[in-house]
């Protein structure tokens, strides 16, 4: 199999197929992982109005240590960058105490402060 890295070349059709095939399981990969960060923030939207009618806070920082712990745990048992699996959750976290504090104040209970 030969390709042209000048970019002006013809690409074997085989190269073509192969990249068309992994692209695509790519996209199905892509839309997954959409599908299942809407269901999980569905359930931590549930989450912020639980906290809200009990007067909470919007953050947990001992819940949130233990699940960087826990993922750092699964991305190396998965051959993933446990690094890279960290900032992924603490971006997470930082939209998920976002969308607590936007609820607690629509639910009438201002920003909490965190707890901890």
């Amino acid at each position: 199999m030969t390709t042209s890295n000048t970019g002006t070349g013809a690409v074997d059709p085989v190269v073509r197929e192969e990249l068309a095939r992994l692209r695509d399981s790519i996209d199905n990969i892509d839309a997954a992982v959409v599908h299942m960060l809407a269901e999980r923030f569905k359930c931590t939207q549930q989450v912020g109005l639980l906290k809200a009618r009990h007067a909470l806070p919007p953050a947990d920082p001992a819940r949130e240590a233990r699940q960087i712990d826990r993922l750092r745990t699964l991305a190396e048992s998965a051959k993933l960058d446990p690094a890279f699996a960290e900032k992924f959750l603490n971006f997470i976290i930082a939209e998920v105490i976002h969308h607590h504090e936007r609820i607690a104040e629509d639910n009438g209970a201002g920003p909490r402060p965190a707890a901890g």
